[in-house]
């Protein structure tokens, strides 16, 4: 049976939850859940390794994977979940143009909140030390896009109680 909420992506920059958040929505709303760094072309992650911010044309081709991913499930009348970092509103309406339905869930929180998360973690392409250019890069959701914002210093159930209860009264006919 097909899911009753639309295809989402959760965003944010790097070490703000997305993957955790992302993974746990999905068991709780039984949609399937992929991690858009599992899509990144491998020249992005040896770039990312070496320590270097991605570029526009970079973040491009990977984009539009996920795009082309959430068109096709949904299509398949399966709306999936996507952590995406989702940084500026045009990679937002890129990921959209084959899903308007989609739906942003922007976990927000300060800097130092996060780059202390990021200091107990160790990603495997993704150095503590791109967390400024990720920041400098991020446009946050603003008001007139389809989307939910969230505070990711709450607990990871209460974030999972907001975002469900946000679906439910906005996002679902």
């Amino acid at each position: 049976m097909a899911s009753k909420f639309p295809p989402l992506i959760v965003m944010g920059v790097s070490g703000s939850g997305k993957s955790t958040v992302g993974a746990a929505l999905g068991k709780t709303l039984g949609m399937k859940f992929i991690d858009g760094d599992d899509l990144h072309p491998s020249a992005n992650k040896a770039k990312m390794a070496a320590g270097h911010a991605l570029t526009d044309e970079d973040r491009a081709p990977w984009l539009e994977i996920i795009a082309d991913r959430i068109g096709a499930e949904l299509a398949e009348g399966n709306p999936i979940i996507v952590a995406c970092s989702s940084l500026k509103r045009s990679y937002r309406q890129l990921l959209t143009s084959h899903a308007p339905s989609t739906v942003f869930v922007h976990l927000q929180g300060d800097q130092e909140v996060i780059a202390e998360r990021q200091s107990h973690r160790n990603h495997e392409y993704m150095p503590n030390s791109l967390l400024d250019s990720q920041f400098s890069t991020l446009e946050p959701l603003s008001s007139d896009e389809r989307g939910i914002r969230v505070d990711l210093t709450q607990t990871p159930d209460d974030i999972i109680r907001s975002i469900n209860k946000d679906l439910t009264d906005n996002f679902v006919d």
